[in-house]
């Protein structure tokens, strides 16, 4: 058990990637609050593990990540349930359907921002002080490969994901004295419903437009993530901090 007796909190765990790493964590032992902005998706998902595992280790929590007093009363509910925290990932984001930077509007940007950066600030906010008193504690941040290898059309999405890094690079600075450990992955497009959620036109041929440019021949799937997220948030990484970690297939290089 990799995560035997942890507690996490892992955000848009209703779905996708985030959905991937809660059941990752819990098969090693980890208990979870699922956060989603979607009740009845984290509803779902927290079912879904209790009844796996025989018990009560998930519980679903209501979250709008770009409001810090949600971020606040969702950890403040999982130490009242479990009794600490260890591990927070923010895995929550929005995207955007491509349009030129020259039409990307103020309120776009802000909106983009808020869920996908400034959310990540907001959970360190209020987690740290709870890993602190537990010796310590891993901040994860899920961004994107639009980070490091930016699609055009998309300025507000791009942007967001590479504050996310830098965020995310300056609280592995500020922390590692406090044995708190933040790093990042940056997955490739992913077989996941955001994925339908923000581009145009039919489906299949959107999917096969993103396969064809990533060198392993597919989308990324949340057990993907998952794998990567385990070992960047357990005891065997201890040493690593601030990194980086590329989950693409190759469509980075």
């Amino acid at each position: 058990m990799r995560l035997k007796d942890k507690v996490a909190v892992v955000t848009g765990a209703g779905s996708g990637y985030g959905e991937g790493i809660a059941k990752a964590f819990c098969a090693q032992g980890c208990k979870i609050a699922i956060l989603d902005l979607d009740l009845p998706a984290a509803e779902r998902v927290a079912n879904e593990i209790n009844a796996l595992q025989g018990a009560d280790v998930a519980l679903p929590i209501r979250c709008d990540v770009s409001n810090a007093t949600d971020i606040a009363a969702a950890v403040e509910r999982t130490v009242e349930a479990y009794g600490g925290l260890d591990i927070a990932v923010s895995n929550a984001g929005v995207s955007q359907l491509p349009k030129s930077a020259m039409k990307v509007t103020a309120d776009e940007m802000d909106h983009t921002f808020a869920v996908n950066t400034k959310a990540i600030l907001y959970m360190a906010q209020c987690a740290i002080p709870e890993f602190r008193k537990r010796g310590g504690g891993a901040l994860l941040t899920i961004a994107s490969t639009a980070a490091i290898r930016p699609r055009p059309g998309m300025a507000a999405y791009n942007s967001s994901k590479f504050a996310a890094v830098g965020l995310s690079k300056t609280l592995a600075l500020e922390l590692a004295r406090h044995n708190v450990r933040v790093n990042v992955i940056c997955p490739v497009a992913g077989d996941t419903p955001m994925i339908d959620k923000y581009m145009t036109g039919d489906p299949v041929q959107n999917r096969q437009m993103l396969i064809d440019t990533i060198p392993m021949g597919r989308l990324a799937q949340p057990a993907d993530i998952a794998a990567a997220a385990l070992y960047l948030v357990e005891d065997g990484s201890s040493f690593v901090t601030g990194a980086v970690l590329e989950v693409d297939g190759g469509r980075s290089i």
